[in-house]
């Protein structure tokens, strides 16, 4: 979760609301105790920051890379199951 004062909130603005619609808690202190949370409006945005991004990838590894002839010996099994 991330925490700014209301100083800080103010000259990050841009940063906090790119923050909140990734889906990260914002919220925002005045004199060090939570005041204010910063939550997008309606459903958040699929664009993901840096961090999200690494922690999808890691929980969806790309699949192996496969030659051309593992492709069409994998093809030519399936079409022999369909009959």
């Amino acid at each position: 979760m991330a925490q700014y004062s209301v100083l800080d909130a103010r000259n990050n603005l841009s940063r906090l609301i790119a923050d909140a619609r990734s889906g990260e808690d914002v919220v925002i202190t005045n004199r060090g105790v939570p005041v204010v949370k910063v939550v997008p409006v309606g459903r958040p945005d699929v664009v993901m920051n840096g961090p999200a991004i690494v922690e999808w990838l890691q929980a969806n590894p790309l699949p192996a890379r496969r030659s051309p002839e593992e492709l069409d010996a994998r093809i030519a099994e399936e079409r022999e199951s369909w009959e």
